[in-house]
């Protein structure tokens, strides 16, 4: 089956629910599986359930077919999302535009790559999208 992998904030700012929207739109036009997934930082101290992250989506959006909601500990957001990509073997990671500049700063430093959508596609080996909050 496809995986679909969605990261989110939560609660869920505007842009996530643009992110989230489109990636159900994704997984359902696809019959894909739908992670969605919240990074716990380490050191903000704030802990978000799975419970939380399934009752804010079901709010926003009804029950979503096939979808698991996971969330993570992480010292930075943009390594834990890499990570549980990556063990989850995704077909598709839908991302938002401001995340998008998060990980180009992270993976600047770490590499000299200027094109974040490039690098993710030859080291994931998967779909990125990226979705534009209106």
């Amino acid at each position: 089956m496809t995986r679909v992998v969605v990261p989110v904030r939560y609660p869920l700012s505007k842009h996530s629910r643009a992110t989230l929207e489109s990636a159900i739109d994704i997984a359902k036009d696809r019959d894909a599986a739908l992670t969605v997934l919240h990074v716990n930082l380490y050191q903000n101290g704030k802990r978000v359930s799975r419970a939380d992250l399934k009752r804010a989506t079901e709010r926003a959006f009804g029950t979503v077919p096939y979808a698991r909601y996971v969330v993570r500990r992480g010292f930075l957001v943009e390594e834990t999302i890499l990570d549980e990509v990556a063990a989850e073997e995704a077909d598709v990671v839908v991302i938002g535009s401001k995340q998008v500049g998060r990980w180009r700063r992270m993976l600047q430093k770490v590499v000299d790559e200027p094109d974040i959508d490039d690098y993710l596609r030859r080291n994931l080996d998967c779909e990125v999208v990226t979705v534009e909050a209106e």
